[in-house]
């Protein structure tokens, strides 16, 4: 071997080594609206393959978050690298490494969607042997076959849903970005979706943004969870789920007086939260600490000071208690500001 092979040989692996393995990159981003700041010194990182959950309640930043991953809104400071672009510096490279399916998911209701999809080819430039294979490759992956001749108007929420992710994917993006895929989907349409999408992160980086926990079970591999504009998890969701078990609470129907006082003076209950009445009856939710059951406890308090239980339960951790934990509002916090 020659001595300049040997060195087209090194500088091909160290190019190799070197090449990143994010397709999304977001570094120290802030975004102000007015005196507001709605995303807070953000980073975090998704790799190629990686289908990630993005979480947060309303007024979050996610949002925003999804605006400017999408170069709909520009950071005020800070960067954003798609697919090895900076969104700010090459706007239309990192166009064409996204698709994106918005929550509203707006269609040409009147055309056909063998027309809607033409179009959108026509847009993203595509055009001979190129625009047939993506077309019948997108057109199979999104099960549109049955309805590739009917007015968009005609057909269900599901298809519909469909004929947006079938535009997200035209152009064979790296990078897919998702809001609300799921919103307003029956059962059995929400179940056909979540298996959509994991066949679409096979070979594609996606980055789900969704309200519904069990969405991110069954198709996240991780997720970040935004709060008042600032990161507060990054984990596998498996991660999550196991902290979810830590997060133990109980569930009591009872009728009586001085209940929480009465709940506040046992060790292990750390958070005592009126869920609602009905009639004479007060339904609590009640946080508790450690690996201890505080039913026995509850229930010869309920005896000394004369209440009745109706209902007595430990309920089952799920992550949603974790979003609860990681977001819910602090009292300094409470003066409604995003």
């Amino acid at each position: 071997m020659t001595e300049k092979s040997t060195e087209l040989e090194s500088q091909a692996v160290d190019s190799i080594a070197t090449e990143p393995t994010a397709t999304i990159q977001v570094q120290g981003v802030t975004k102000r609206f007015g005196a507001r700041i709605a995303v807070d010194n953000l980073s975090f990182e998704v790799n190629r393959g990686e289908i990630v959950g993005f979480l947060g309640p309303n007024g979050s930043g996610k949002t925003t978050t999804m605006r400017m991953l999408t170069s709909f809104y520009s950071p005020d400071a800070g960067a954003i690298v798609v697919n090895g672009s900076d969104t700010q510096l090459e706007d239309i490279e990192t166009r064409r490494s996204i698709g994106y399916l918005p929550e509203n998911n707006p269609l040409y209701e009147d055309m056909l969607v063998s027309e809607y999809l033409s179009f959108v080819a026509e847009l993203r430039g595509l055009s001979g042997a190129t625009r047939r294979e993506n077309m019948d490759s997108t057109v199979e992956e999104t099960g549109l076959q049955e309805v590739f001749y009917r007015p968009i108007h005609e057909l269900s929420k599901g298809f519909h849903q469909r004929v947006g992710l079938a535009q997200a994917i035209l152009h064979r993006p790296p990078v897919l970005v998702l809001d609300e895929p799921t919103e307003g989907l029956d059962p059995n349409q929400r179940i056909s979706m979540r298996d959509l999408i994991r066949h679409l992160g096979s070979d594609r980086t996606v980055l789900i943004s969704t309200h519904v926990m069990q969405e991110v079970e069954s198709t996240c591999q991780r997720a970040l969870v935004i709060s008042r504009g600032k990161l507060v998890a990054n984990s596998k969701v498996e991660d999550l789920i196991q902290q979810a078990r830590g997060l133990r609470s109980v569930h009591l129907e009872v009728e009586g007086s001085q209940i929480e006082a009465g709940l506040a003076t046992i060790d292990d209950i750390d958070r005592v939260e009126p869920a609602g009445t009905h009639g004479d009856r007060k339904t609590y939710t009640i946080s508790v600490s450690g690996d201890s059951d505080p039913r026995a406890d509850i229930f010869r308090l309920a005896k000394r000071r004369d209440w009745v239980i109706w209902d007595l339960h430990q309920e089952q951790p799920r992550l949603e208690d974790v979003f609860h934990a990681l977001t819910a509002e602090r009292p300094a916090d409470a003066d409604g500001s995003e």
